[in-house]
């Protein structure tokens, strides 16, 4: 089994993802999905091996990778911002793309409303934003993996 910590749109709010630390250390991995990825800095320094980030449409100059693909329990998970595949019209083309990539489940943010769904067999996953506090409209997920299971938790705000 394993646990991933799953992060977007933090938007600067670096102390927010530092509040997180005790979390990100007692779990496998850690995901920023771009958006204020650089609010990673701290959570990388202490744990470079579980800390994978991508960049959204506000990390100008960003050296990273726009998307990515990890491999946990035998699952792929696709990993985005989301901006690329109009996320905020239709989630149909980012579930292709993760298809595509032979990937179960598909991370994005963006849209800052977290939001669970299956579309063509993939499992969508937005965490929401953490630009504020988690519980004062901020929110992130929980993600466990277990053999060919994934159980998705959205921590803070209401998803749709």
């Amino acid at each position: 089994m394993k646990r991933l910590i799953v992060l977007s749109d933090s938007h600067g709010n670096a102390k927010g993802v530092s509040d997180l630390l005790p979390m990100i250390a007692e779990n496998d991995y850690v995901i920023h999905l771009g958006d204020g990825a650089a609010d990673m800095r701290e959570a990388r320094g202490l744990y470079p091996e579980k800390v994978y980030a991508c960049a959204g449409n506000c990390d100008f100059f960003s050296p990273l990778p726009e998307d990515g693909v990890l491999e946990v329990e035998g699952i792929n998970i696709y990993f985005c911002h989301g901006h690329r595949y109009g996320v905020k019209s239709d989630l149909h083309a980012l579930a292709l793309a993760a298809k595509g990539r032979n990937c179960a489940v598909a991370l994005y943010g963006h849209t800052h409303v977290a939001n669970i769904r299956e579309i063509e067999g993939v499992t969508l996953i937005n965490p929401g934003t953490l630009h504020r506090a988690v519980g004062k409209g901020g929110s992130y997920c929980y993600l466990v993996v277990h053999k060919e299971k994934v159980t998705p938790v959205i921590v803070g705000e209401q998803y749709q």
